[in-house]
């Protein structure tokens, strides 16, 4: 890399990671910094028809560890085609959800064994980890709540947003321990507070930890 750094956001369902990835490309972008803003699954066009595939609960069935070699398939084909050339370029990134997603959704929660969703992980991305990782903490079911009210009429949960809540309370609880576990790496933020709070907070914490210029 030359430049670029590397941003994850991750935490439960109706957390507020897609609203602030676009609050801090923008305050990046102002300080004349190129950002690459993202997701997962997703982010190239293979890696989006495997979204489509895996939120529409067709895998589910097949179990966790399928599962997460569909999340590693797309994984794969987003990092090669997008995020790595655009930090090779010293461009930024933010991306909505990545590695810390596999090891809670398919991890923590489906059980599949920690060594071989390591070795997986470690083959998937090759070396590739986030500078810096926000995880936005909030109560599940206030989550799941606001999950449900930006869905348009008609349109039903997807794959992971129709579990009970008690899986989300689990969720959110593996998600603390990685935070826990890595703390170089991993800064846990109240994803409770208003939108413009939670994103200066969030800004906080990249000027900690990130070369922000201070100027364009």
């Amino acid at each position: 890399m030359s430049g670029g750094c590397f941003i994850t956001l991750e935490g439960g369902e109706g957390a507020g990671k897609s609203t602030l990835a676009r609050a801090l490309a923008q305050r990046l972008q102002a300080l004349g910094l190129t950002v690459d803003l993202t997701r997962e699954p997703g982010g190239s066009p293979k890696a989006e028809a495997i979204r489509e595939t895996i939120l529409s609960g067709q895998v589910k069935r097949h179990g966790p560890f399928v599962e997460a070699l569909m999340f590693a398939a797309a994984r794969i084909d987003h990092i090669d085609r997008r995020i790595r050339p655009a930090l090779t370029r010293g461009d930024w990134v933010i991306c909505d959800r990545f590695i810390d997603s596999t090891r809670v959704y398919q991890g923590a929660l489906g059980r599949i064994e920690p060594d071989l969703l390591d070795e997986l992980e470690q083959v998937t991305i090759d070396g590739l980890t986030p500078d810096l990782t926000l995880i936005l903490d909030l109560d599940p079911a206030a989550g799941l709540m606001r999950a449900a009210r930006r869905r348009r009429p008609g349109e039903a949960s997807d794959r992971f947003e129709s579990e009970a809540l008690d899986f989300h309370t689990r969720l959110r609880q593996a998600y603390l321990a990685i935070a826990a576990e890595e703390p170089e790496r991993c800064i846990v933020l109240d994803a409770a507070l208003a939108p413009d709070a939670l994103a200066q907070a969030a800004w906080e914490a990249l000027s900690r930890r990130l070369p922000i210029p201070q100027t364009a």
